[in-house]
């Protein structure tokens, strides 16, 4: 009441929206296993989607054969659409997402419906979530990344690594011993009795030169 009235110069300036405005749906195609949740769920039948199913060979050998959903079509006819973004809470994958673009009028009414190829551009429009309070707990997914993520590190580097305790020679880590097959340690160029530097033969020098 008190302030002066500001005008939008829109489209010229474009607006300042909250990060959580609802706009448009963008769908991460990867996430979505065809469950049909949202389109049960959609209170206006908008959503619309097809798939097929696919057998997937054993991974081992004598293993059982599995069979999977493969995505054909997933479309939303934002004609219809009320905004209400229950597809998105229902989503238990994560295949959906609010952008806040909202300049996608059309001249013609069919063109409001957006198939998955368009769903999925919307995608590189949904602003990153925010940041967690310092002294929130770190989910789950990350937590379990990045134990397995420790894990594979260690696995890795211990085969190469000393174990703990195990004497080594002076100058660098201890060198593993190669035997032959006749069962002898030690290398077949030199020979002679311990103590002795050098090769056969030779002998050793005894105080200077």
């Amino acid at each position: 009441m008190t302030r002066k009235s500001v005008t939008a110069q829109y489209p010229d300036v474009q607006p300042e929206l909250p990060p959580r405005t609802r706009g448009v749906i963008g769908l991460f195609e990867e996430n979505c296993t065809v469950c049909m949740l949202c389109a049960r769920e959609c209170p206006d039948w908008c959503i619309y989607i097809d798939s097929h199913k696919e057998t997937v060979p054993a991974a081992t050998p004598g293993g059982r054969e599995r069979s999977r959903n493969v995505l054909d079509r997933f479309a939303i006819d934002f004609s219809l659409c009320m905004y209400c973004g229950i597809c998105i809470e229902v989503c238990p994958f994560d295949a959906l997402f609010w952008s806040p673009e909202f300049e996608y009028a059309e001249t013609d009414i069919r063109d409001l419906t957006h198939e998955r190829d368009k769903l999925r551009e919307w995608m590189w429009t949904v602003p990153a979530p925010p940041a967690l309070d310092p002294g929130a707990e770190e989910p789950k997914e990350l937590a379990g990344a990045r134990k397995a993520a420790e894990k594979l590190a260690a696995a890795q580097a211990e085969p190469g690594a000393p174990e703990p305790g195990a004497p080594q020679a002076p100058g660098g880590p201890a060198t593993p011993d190669t035997s032959d097959a006749s069962g002898t340690s030690g290398t077949s160029s030199t020979s002679g009795t311990s103590g002795t530097s050098g090769t056969a033969g030779t002998p050793r020098q005894e105080g200077p030169a």
